[in-house]
């Protein structure tokens, strides 16, 4: 029965295929669309493992037709424009090239260098603000000294950190230091 259903759709296709495809293009509103469409009713048709008995076979080929079409376009919605992928193409590309994070290694492994130069208690309380983003005064209780000398501490690490990456990397560090919390 079911190569008997096939040959009946196959032929009512075949036969009638301008009637399903002005029928499909008023649907669609696309021509274009609507032969893409019956091409892949057709194909669906040779593909198809088992098509049992049907009682009303132009219905289930406009069906399959339509559902085809319907499918398409949504498919074709999750594609990009050409307008937004030239958008996308236009994006600058904000990851490091490799000798910018060849120079950055550089950098950090000179401010380690720089910090393992300074006094303890100065390192501790910079790194207190700068890594763990401590508030200065929890700074100062922590090391039992007063808020005014974690400032004078911070800027003295500051200060020498910046000069020992000017010195060695020839670039100006200490412009726009970042504010460090007092609270």
């Amino acid at each position: 029965m079911a190569d008997s259903s096939r040959a009946i759709l196959r032929r009512l296709l075949l036969v009638g295929y301008d009637d399903f495809a002005r029928w499909l293009t008023a649907r669609l509103g696309c021509a274009d669309q609507a032969r893409d469409a019956l091409q892949d009713t057709f194909l669906r048709l040779e593909r198809s493992v088992e098509i049992g008995p049907l009682r009303s076979p132009r219905a289930y080929l406009r069906r399959i037709a339509l559902n085809i079409a319907t499918n398409r376009r949504i498919a074709e919605r999750r594609h990009l424009t050409d307008q937004e992928t030239e958008a996308l193409l236009a994006l600058p590309d904000e990851t490091p090239d490799p000798a910018r994070t060849i120079e950055a290694r550089s950098e950090v492994e000179a401010l380690k260098r720089a910090l393992a130069e300074i006094p303890t208690r100065r390192r501790a309380i910079f790194l207190a603000a700068w890594v763990e983003e401590a508030p200065q005064q929890d700074i100062a209780a922590r090391f039992g000294i007063s808020v005014r000398t974690v400032q004078i501490e911070l800027k003295h690490a500051l200060e020498h950190c910046a000069a020992r990456l000017e010195r060695d990397h020839g670039k100006n560090f200490a412009s726009a230091p970042r504010r460090l919390s007092s609270k």
